[in-house]
């Protein structure tokens, strides 16, 4: 990917004023957000701000947050990657989910053909920060053929040493990840990718503990849809379930639509691992975002009913949520408080990829990368580097 161009900044230093500014660590009152050159300088007072400063004021009863990180978006805006995976199509995936307060994400492709997946890798090489791409998602293809989840079975392939080669070319793309099954992998390839600066993560799997934590000591940092595709925990097989609810190293993504997971099973999980190791993901397919209620996704059709999305045969098929939509469910529905929703959609994010230092916070030196939420968290306005998005 190409360097973080500044085309959002602006010369002089701005700011935005709310009645309430969460920072990704504690809360602000009466405050406003100094950027300049589309980059925290920091978060102050109201009466604190400098000279001939232009300031938004947003309207009262306002928060302000991180904008929020997506690891895993299939499609938005009328557009799955599987179909497109070219930079225009990652953009206009991105734009779709930056009114939902996204302004950063992971553009997955699930289970497809190592030409297409080399192709989204080529065509993520392409984007930049600027369009709100940090990187590429592959989900898949070296997953478990007893978890395919809606993943094709003639698409899950079997990893070869041969193809750390096209996969490493990943490293070069931004903050990227795969997600695989660790027990469907040669030795030494989760260690090798995670080498180079990959992010692994275990999904559509059906790993033993110990063949997961195996992989964590190679260095496999994720999971990938928690409690889905995957084995239930039990007493006596605790599975990747129950390494990823007891090992700190992992980060584990959840979709909370309250359909993918019963939200008391949310609750459970944030109460083991803590607001700092889920990473709330939309897991979104191109019903996000646009006005239609089904699509095809590699030769089957996928409809949206009750908020649903299933294949013909009633499998789930990614969903139709936003992350906006998520923190208001881990609120509502699960009972998280809004700190720990709000970090599990942006600093939770960012420090799995490893950027928390200048994304999924408002500190000093972070991109201004901001939502706004009513007060019933519904996205009032985003920006992106303090610029105002459309």
């Amino acid at each position: 990917m190409g360097p973080e161009p500044d085309r959002y900044a602006r010369i002089g230093p701005a700011a935005i004023s709310a009645d309430r500014i969460f920072d990704g660590h504690r809360w602000h009152d009466n405050a406003l957000i100094v950027i300049e050159r589309g980059i925290v300088q920091r978060v102050a007072p109201r009466d604190q701000s400098p000279v001939d400063c232009p300031i938004d004021v947003m309207p009262p009863g306002t928060l302000l947050a991180p904008g929020f990180i997506d690891l895993q978006v299939n499609g938005g805006g009328g557009i799955l990657l599987n179909d497109d995976p070219t930079p225009d199509a990652m953009r206009a995936i991105a734009r779709a989910h930056r009114r939902y307060g996204t302004t950063s994400c992971l553009p997955t492709l699930i289970s497809d053909t190592r030409a297409k997946a080399m192709a989204a890798i080529a065509g993520a090489n392409l984007t930049d920060d600027a369009d709100g791409i940090l990187g590429l998602h592959l989900e898949g293809p070296f997953i478990s053929p007893s978890r395919p989840g809606i993943h094709r079975s003639d698409r899950i392939l079997a990893a070869t040493s041969d193809d750390l080669d096209w996969l490493g070319e990943l490293s070069a793309v931004g903050s990227s990840m795969v997600t695989l099954a660790p027990e469907c992998v040669p030795a030494g390839f989760v260690k090798t990718l995670a080498a180079s600066g990959i992010r692994v993560s275990a999904g559509h799997s059906e790993a033993t503990s110990e063949t997961l934590t195996r992989a964590i000591d190679d260095g496999l940092s994720g999971v990938t849809h928690l409690f889905n595709a995957m084995p239930a925990m039990s007493a006596r097989e605790p599975g990747i379930v129950g390494v990823a609810l007891a090992d700190a190293r992992l980060t584990a993504g959840i979709i909370v639509d309250g359909i993918h997971v019963d939200p008391l099973v949310v609750r459970a999980a944030f109460a083991a691992k803590g607001w700092s190791n889920i990473a709330l993901v939309s897991d979104a397919m191109p019903t996000v975002g646009a006005e239609q209620d089904h699509f095809e996704l590699m030769g089957r059709q996928i409809q949206l009913r009750n908020g649903r999305l299933v294949s013909e045969n009633g499998t789930l098929a990614g969903a139709h949520l936003d992350l906006a939509s998520a923190v208001k469910n881990a609120v509502t529905l699960a009972g998280i408080s809004l700190d720990d929703a709000l970090r599990a959609a942006s600093f939770v994010p960012a420090r799995f990829l490893g950027i928390e230092h200048r994304r999924g916070t408002l500190s000093a030196g972070a991109r201004a990368d901001i939502v706004a939420l009513t007060g019933n968290l519904d996205v009032l306005a985003t920006w992106m580097a303090g610029k105002r998005s459309e």
